[in-house]
């Protein structure tokens, strides 16, 4: 059995990007950028107008003038401007040659096409220069930069339909137990229980950018569980197994890819909940194996499975700790590092009463994870404790 910290640093040893690909603008959200994105045009691409009016000479002020044409955002004015002359324009219209300012419709006068000024402009010039915002060859987003809704903006402002990012790991979620159905089937099939972690897992996966793969449920076969594992490490780039990790007569997760040449990192470590997480490699891939209980699982999926799966997917390590007030009491801990969970309040961080690791309703309840320290006493509210979004 290994201390946290030692588990921990061997799992972000793996967690390094899988692979490259380029996929569609319309498919690369949440994607992590694998090389810069460099503007392949000015923005704008021309002078352009930031107001609906009049484009005219600011020699010419304040008129009057002859208008001589019309400038839209798709399709501008082809001709130049004259001396006395000038142009209706239409904001993100592009200024005709000769202009360089645009007089606001709400201060001129139109009569056929004769145009008038009812007031002397202001010093605002309401033009937005060609490249204002960035040029070509302009590095607009840098590499490992994951594109949210923002960043996605920009890209597309690049001119560029597909982009380069790394690949998202494929993880498949492996549920052991003959115990385990369906949801929804249970009520009718009396001795088994909803297969709840799977859901939780799988979602956490894709939440720190895994590409889900779905799960499966096997029962416990020794023939079983060797074959779902060698279809699964055929499928997948990280197999999750649930469940089987303990020492029952029929805890046979890691036994299942003994036929794979499984090479294990470690096999227990000293945390609470959730010390019989275990990982190694077989066939070329990575597997982690959590606790069966949702909880313990829960737990190790967010202290373990997600900064691997964010590792592998170019994106940072997940796992931000920060200080927080405790709003309740936190008992003391013992000789094995404990994650207690805990939720929001205005006051701080409340331990929630039910620790137990088969707890679910509980588990809905919390979003922090409060991180003690083996041997630290307990703690009254007030004190400040190491933190984790749950």
């Amino acid at each position: 059995m290994i201390a946290f910290d030692e588990a921990l640093r061997l799992v972000t040893g793996l967690a390094r990007p899988i692979g490259r690909e380029r996929v569609p603008l319309a498919r690369a959200f949440g994607r992590v950028l694998a090389e810069p994105m460099v503007a392949a045009i000015d923005s704008p691409p021309a002078d352009g107008s930031t107001m609906d009016g009049y484009a005219v000479r600011e020699a010419d002020l304040p008129g009057p003038f002859r208008l001589i044409g019309e400038s839209f955002p798709a399709s501008g004015f082809e001709g130049s401007l004259e001396p006395g002359t000038c142009v209706r324009i239409f904001t993100g219209a592009a200024l005709p040659a000769g202009a360089d300012r645009v007089v606001v419709q709400e201060v001129a006068v139109r009569a056929g096409d004769r145009v008038t000024l009812a007031a002397r402009p202001g010093p605002q010039r309401h033009v937005r220069r060609r490249g204002s915002d960035f040029r070509a060859g302009d590095v607009l987003l840098e590499a490992g930069r994951r594109l949210d809704p923002r960043a996605l903006v920009a890209a597309a402002a690049a001119d560029s339909a597909e982009v380069s990012t790394w690949r998202p790991p494929a993880v498949l979620v492996l549920a052991t137990g003959d115990e385990l159905a369906p949801p929804g089937e249970c009520r009718g099939r009396p001795g088994t229980i909803p297969d709840s972690v799977s859901v939780g897992v799988a979602a956490l996966a894709e939440q720190h950018g895994g590409l889900s793969l779905g799960s499966r449920r096997v029962p416990d076969s020794p023939a079983a569980m060797e074959r779902a594992a060698g279809e699964a490490l055929e499928r997948a780039d990280l197999v999750v197994v649930t469940g089987g990790a303990s020492v029952g007569e029929k805890d046979f997760a890691r036994a299942m890819f003994a036929p794979h040449r499984l090479d294990l990192l470690f096999s227990r470590v000293a945390i609470k909940p959730g010390k019989p997480v275990w990982m190694g490699r077989a066939g070329g891939r990575l597997v982690l194996g959590l606790p069966g209980n949702p909880t313990s699982a829960m737990v190790t999926a967010r202290l373990f499975l997600a900064p691997l799966v964010a590792g592998l997917a170019g994106r940072p390590a997940a796992l931000d700790w920060r200080p927080v007030r405790l709003a309740g009491p936190l008992p003391a801990c013992g000789d094995r590092e404990t994650f207690h969970r805990a939720r929001r309040s205005d006051d701080g961080a409340v331990p929630l009463a039910d620790q137990q690791s088969g707890a679910q309703k509980a588990l809905a309840e919390a979003d922090l994870l409060l991180r003690g320290r083996p041997g630290d006493p307990p703690r009254k509210p007030g004190a400040e404790v190491e933190a984790l979004d749950f």
